[in-house]
C-alpha cells in the first residue's frame, strides 16, 4: 500500500468507479424488500445497467496502472493517541456498561411489557435499530461496537481485581468455527423460527445468549468475543469497510475498504465466516420470493405461515450457503490454476489454493454489506417509526415520554412515485457500488498475492465472472415479487 499514484490519476479513477457504481436507469418504479412493494416495470434495463457497471469496473482495473487500486485504497492518518493503561476502566468500558444496563432493561420490558412485537421495545431494538441500523452504521463509520458491546465493560470491572483473568486459552485449531456455527444458528432462528420477534421468546434467548458469552469471557478472555461471539466477529469484519478506522494507536481515514485491504483473512474459518454472511443474507431475500415458494410447493398468494415451511427454510438456508462456498472455491481454484501456469523459469512463485481462498475472501464483504443495507431499507423506514413510538410508550400504557403527541406510523412513502423511485435507486446503487468495491478490493488483494499484474488479472477472471453474476442475482432479488 506504499506505491505512489499521482493525484490526477486517483481522481480520474475514483470518478470512473463511482460513475460506474451509480450507473442505473433514471426512471424506475420499484418495490423494496421485506414485502414492502414489488417492482412493476420490466427489470431488464436496470439489471443490465448494474451488471455492465460492474463489468466496466473490471475492464478499467485490468487496463489501469498496477498501482491504481492501491492508490484508491490508501489511508490517511488523522491523528494518533497514546494507549491507555489496562489497570483502570476506559471510556469504552464505561459506555459498554451503560449498554449492558440498557440491554437488561430491554430484556425486562420483553418479559413484562406488551406482547405485541410492534409495541414492545425489545424486538424493535434488536431487529430494527441494532440488526439493521447499527450494522449499517458500523460498516460506514467504523468500529462503534468496541464502545457499545454489552460484555467488555462488565468483564473489565469483574476482572480488574484479579492478577490473571485469562484462565484458559482457546485452542488455535478452533479458529472462527464457533462464530460460524453461532451465525448459522442465528440465521436459522431469524428465518425459520415461528416467532423470532415474540418479546417473551426473544428476551429469554437474548438473556441466555448474553450470559453464555459472558461466562465464556470469564473463562477465555477477549478471545471469546474475537472468535466465538458471532456478532462481534461480524461487526469487526464490517468495520473494515468503513471510511474511518484505527490501526494500533493511529486513527485513519480512506476510501471504503482500505482497512480490509490491510487486514485480509488468513484462515479457512475466517474466510468461511465471510462467505456465510453473504450466503445467509442472500437466502434471507430469496426465501420470500415467488420462485422459492413455488419450488417448495407453496402458493405464494396463500402463504400458510412460517410453521409450514420450517424444514424447507432450514434446508434451503444450509444448501444455499454451501453452494455459495463451493462456487467461490471453484472460482478461486480455477483462477489460481490459470495464474500459476503463467510462471516462467524463476519468475514468480506458485500460489496455493488454500492461501488464495483465505486471502481473497475479505473481498466478498462489500457485497454482503451492500445487500444487507438494500434488503432491509424499507423495513427499517417503517419499523424505525414503531421503535420511536415504543420508546415513547415502552409499556404500552398510553405514556408519552418523548412528547410525540398523537403519533401515527406511516407507509405513505410507498404510495408516492417519487419516494418509491428514490428508495429503489438507493437500493440499486448500493448493490452495484458494493460489487464495484468488491471488484476493486479483490484486484488489489490479487496484486499483493500474485506479485504481478498479469497473474493477478488472470487469477481474477473466474472471480470476476462470479461477481458480475452476483450483481444480477442481487438486483433480481430486490425486484422479485414476494409472498412470504
Amino acid at each position: 500500500m506504499s506505491a505512489t499514484v499521482k493525484p490526477a490519476t486517483q481522481t480520474i479513477a475514483l470518478f470512473a468507479l463511482l460513475t460506474g457504481a451509480l450507473f442505473a436507469p433514471m426512471r424506475a418504479f420499484a418495490h423494496a424488500s421485506e414485502q414492502a412493494f414489488v417492482l412493476l416495470l420490466p427489470t431488464k434495463v436496470y439489471i443490465t445497467s448494474g451488471v455492465l457497471a460492474v463489468a466496466l469496473t473490471i475492464v478499467v482495473l485490468a487496463l489501469a496502472p498496477q498501482t491504481m487500486s492501491h492508490g484508491l485504497l490508501r489511508a490517511k492518518r488523522l491523528f494518533s493517541k497514546n494507549p491507555q493503561s489496562h489497570s483502570a476502566l476506559t471510556m469504552a468500558d464505561i459506555t459498554s456498561i451503560v449498554t449492558t444496563l440498557l440491554l437488561a432493561w430491554l430484556i425486562w420490558t420483553g418479559l413484562t411489557g406488551s406482547h405485541d412485537p410492534l409495541k414492545n421495545p425489545l424486538p424493535l431494538f434488536i431487529w430494527t435499530l441494532w440488526w439493521i441500523g447499527f450494522v449499517v452504521i458500523q460498516g460506514i463509520v467504523g468500529n462503534l461496537w468496541r464502545w457499545l458491546n454489552p460484555w467488555t465493560g462488565l468483564y473489565r470491572l469483574c476482572t480488574s481485581f484479579k492478577d490473571n483473568p485469562h484462565r484458559v486459552a482457546l485452542p488455535a485449531w478452533l479458529g472462527h468455527w464457533p462464530a460460524v456455527i453461532v451465525l448459522l444458528l442465528f440465521m436459522v432462528f431469524a428465518l425459520a423460527d415461528i416467532a423470532p420477534d415474540s418479546p417473551t421468546r426473544l428476551s429469554i434467548i437474548v438473556g441466555v445468549y448474553w450470559l453464555v458469552i459472558f461466562i465464556g469471557m470469564l473463562l477465555f478472555g477477549d478471545q471469546c468475543l474475537k472468535r466465538v461471539e458471532a456478532f462481534s466477529v461480524l461487526l469487526s469484519f464490517y468495520s473494515q469497510l468503513a471510511w474511518f478506522g484505527r490501526i494500533k494507536n493511529d486513527f485513519l481515514t480512506g476510501f471504503a475498504g482500505w482497512h480490509a485491504l490491510a487486514n485480509p483473512t488468513t484462515t479457512i474459518s475466517a474466510a468461511v465466516f465471510v462467505l456465510v454472511l453473504l450466503g445467509t443474507g442472500s437466502f434471507d431475500g430469496f426465501n420470500e420470493t415467488f420462485y422459492w415458494l413455488n419450488s417448495i410447493g407453496i402458493n405464494p398468494l396463500e402463504f400458510p405461515g412460517r410453521s409450514a415451511v420450517v424444514t424447507q427454510t432450514v434446508v434451503g438456508l444450509l444448501l444455499a450457503t454451501a453452494l455459495l462456498i463451493a462456487v467461490y472455491a471453484a472460482c478461486i481454484y480455477l483462477g489460481v490454476t490459470l495464474a500459476n501456469r503463467q510462471i516462467y523459469d524463476q519468475i514468480g512463485k506458485p500460489v496455493h489454493f488454500r492461501q488464495a481462498f483465505c486471502y481473497l475472501a475479505i473481498a466478498i464483504l462489500p457485497i454482503a454489506f451492500a445487500y444487507h443495507f438494500a434488503h432491509f431499507l424499507t423495513a427499517f423506514l417503517v419499523n424505525a417509526q414503531y421503535a420511536l413510538a415504543a420508546a415513547s410508550d415502552p409499556f404500552d400504557t398510553g405514556a408519552d415520554l418523548l412528547g410525540l403527541g398523537t403519533f401515527y406510523v406511516t407507509t405513505g412513502f410507498m404510495n408516492s412515485h417519487h419516494t418509491v423511485e428514490a428508495i429503489w435507486l438507493t437500493q440499486a446503487a448500493a448493490v452495484v457500488f458494493g460489487h464495484v468495491l468488491s471488484v476493486l478490493l479483490a484486484h488489489a488483494l490479487a496484486l499483493d498475492l500474485f506479485g504481478s499484474a498479469r497473474r493477478a488479472i488472470i487469477s481474477q477472471v473466474p472471480l470476476a465472472v462470479f461477481m458480475v453474476g452476483y450483481t444480477f442475482i442481487g438486483l433480481w432479488l430486490l425486484a422479485a415479487p414476494r409472498g412470504a
